[in-house]
């Protein structure tokens, strides 16, 4: 089944972006897509997650999952984590990641954690 990496373009991580410079949420959507999508994961850019103080922030959702919303990631040291936390999502019936094996951000900066809807 397809997941999604939803992921905050808007995040600017509490800092001023100069004019004409590309706010570090666009920069992790960049590198993140530049790494590759890992099997079932699709990455897509959205323009919030209303956790504007605690960016760059990310999203995983997928039908009948439980959703994750993940804060203050770094463009240029969190991709692999991020890829591999989206690997092991994707790989989940359920979206529920044993804790041990997420990686390391994704135990320490979960922001939300949303079940499932009913169908």
């Amino acid at each position: 089944m397809r997941v999604t990496l939803h992921v905050c373009t808007t995040c600017t991580a509490g800092r001023p972006v100069a004019e004409g410079g590309q706010a570090p949420g666009a920069r992790l959507l960049a590198a993140l897509r530049t790494a590759g999508a890992p099997a079932g994961v699709r990455i897509e850019p959205v323009e919030c997650l209303s956790a504007c103080d605690h960016g760059c922030n990310i999203a995983l959702t997928g039908p009948g999952r439980w959703s994750y919303v993940y804060r203050g990631l770094d463009p240029d040291t969190h991709v692999a984590d991020i890829l591999a936390g989206a690997a092991a999502y994707a790989a989940s019936p359920d979206g529920l990641v044993p804790w041990r094996e997420r990686p390391v951000i994704f135990r320490k900066q979960s922001l939300a954690r949303i079940p499932p809807m009913e169908s």
